[in-house]
């Protein structure tokens, strides 16, 4: 279990775990995705409309099988889930505070700017 809270220890050690340029850009488009995602879900229910709420889940779940992809590019994994609920609170903090956090921080670029040739990759 973590001591600090959500946000103060997610962010701690973001950048240690987004280094790898493919999961850099994977997360650029795919946080969006989830995001208009999740949207979706709100406002097809909200419309009563199980085809828009359905698309925005796909949408949003396709989200995160390509950062989960992305994730397993890294040189440090993230930590493991300590059940359904810190999955999601960790999901949700991550895709609507963390990230665009770190991309409008400077972070991302900082983390662009570092990349490092990944052993075995084509140049």
């Amino acid at each position: 279990m973590r001591d600090d809270p959500l946000l103060r220890w997610q962010w701690r050690g973001y950048g240690r775990n987004h280094q790898d340029p493919r999961n850099l850009l994977l997360h650029l488009f795919a946080v969006p995705l989830f995001m208009a995602g999740t949207l979706a879900v709100l406002a097809g229910v909200r419309q009563g409309s199980p085809l828009f709420a359905g698309a925005g889940l796909a949408a949003a779940l396709g989200s995160l099988a390509l950062q989960g992809r992305g994730h397993r590019l890294e040189r440090h994994a993230p930590e493991p889930f300590g059940g359904a609920g810190d999955a999601l609170a960790r999901i949700l903090a991550e895709q609507w505070i963390t990230f665009p956090r770190f991309l409008l921080s400077g972070g991302w670029r900082e983390a662009w700017r570092a990349r490092r040739p990944q052993p075995g990759a084509a140049d």
